[in-house]
């Protein structure tokens, strides 16, 4: 009976998750699409100022039934920014919601350099942990070997064939040469000196091979919503949209699917990263969980416990910056940190000091 209890409360638990996430995903592109800038920027607020606070009690109070309170709450926030559009706006709100768009805007380096930064850290744990399985292994070495000929052959693919939208132009014809070399010269650099493996560097050609597939989109891809969808009015209405057809043309013609990649890669990397931060600087001679018991008390465990604590006010921040931006936007943010990234790489095969052993096959 108990057994059967906590599946049911996991279940319901998973659930209620699941539904605020839908929602977050959901209401901010409608909001875009069927009222305006201001609107969204407006609702978004809304919503990171709420996961803030949910975000704060789930750190000093932990009530498990916490996450079932957001799905009204974001459903009433939503209808609440409705009926505040529908009125004349009071010169605070506008103003608030002006600053959160500048914000946002002026935040674009920021969450590329958070990216390119997560993202090295993941492919660097990535080639260690192989390392170190091989170690531990004999036979794994083969297999590893596969899977990185099958990310390196993939990443060649997926770049052979988002050539030709993604290298329409002199410019981005001559970037993606000079990053493709540029990302050669540094894997042999670095095999030769010792400080990587293939696993981290086949890890890195599936970064280039996916930012030069998001940059492969076309301009309808990326831009405002509201041209892929016309959706009826909402103010006025009782009912947010009128029949469940044009909510499946919504979901289907109206989410911004390199967006969503975008967004999805993005939390994923940085979930991965604020899990791998406790153990950076671990000495040679620690366990995996401390020796002393005591791993949980490291400032950077604190640090990830409080990102992953609020995890959904990064997820609304992100979402509602890669919503707000244009196509060229994303296009030239998806340059910069590509080249950031090799940058950051460069930087960290010249200033490591231990050496990396490739795996070859002896």
């Amino acid at each position: 009976m108990a057994f059967g209890l906590r599946i049911l409360w996991s279940a319901l638990y998973g659930i209620a998750g699941a539904s605020t996430i839908i929602q977050i995903l959901l209401f901010l592109p409608l909001t875009l699409v069927t009222l305006s800038t201001n609107a969204f920027l407006l609702l978004s607020l809304l919503y990171l100022i709420h996961s803030l606070i949910h975000g704060s009690l789930l750190l000093f109070w932990g009530n498990p039934a916490l996450p079932f309170l957001q799905t009204p709450t974001h459903i009433f926030l939503l209808l609440l920014s409705f009926n505040i559009l529908s009125q004349e706006l009071s010169p605070w709100l506008t103003l608030s919601a002006d600053w959160w768009g500048k914000i946002l805007r002026f935040s674009s380096p920021g969450f590329i350099i958070i990216e390119s930064l997560s993202s090295l850290v993941v492919a660097q744990h990535l080639g260690r942990a192989g390392k170190n399985l091989v170690e531990e292994r004999e036979g794994a070495q083969f297999g590893l070997l596969i899977a990185t000929a099958v990310a390196y052959v993939a990443s060649a693919v997926s770049i052979v064939w988002s050539y030709p939208t993604a290298a329409d132009s002199p410019l981005t014809s001559t970037l993606l040469g000079v990053a493709i070399t540029a990302f050669v010269f540094l894997s042999f650099i670095g095999f030769s000196l010792r400080r990587t493996n293939i696993i981290e560097s086949s890890g890195l050609a599936l970064f280039l091979a996916y930012n030069f597939w998001l940059c492969g989109f076309d301009s309808e891809s990326f831009t405002n919503p509201s041209s892929a969808y016309t959706a009826p009015p909402l103010l006025g209405n009782i009912k947010i949209l009128p029949s469940i057809q044009n909510l499946i043309n919504f979901i289907t013609n109206t989410l911004p699917k390199p967006v969503l990649v975008a967004l999805v890669y993005r939390l994923v990397v940085l979930n991965l990263a604020f899990q791998i931060l406790p153990t950076i600087g671990a000495d040679s001679w620690e366990t995996e969980v401390g020796v002393d018991d005591s791993w949980g008390d490291r400032p950077t465990s604190a640090l990830a416990h409080l990102l992953l604590t609020y995890r959904q006010s990064i997820m609304i921040m992100v979402y509602s910056h890669l919503l707000l931006l244009d196509y060229s936007s994303h296009v030239w943010w998806r340059w910069m940190s590509v080249f950031f990234t090799l940058l950051l790489w460069a930087v960290e095969l010249t200033v490591s000091k231990d050496g990396e052993d490739s795996l070859k096959v002896e």
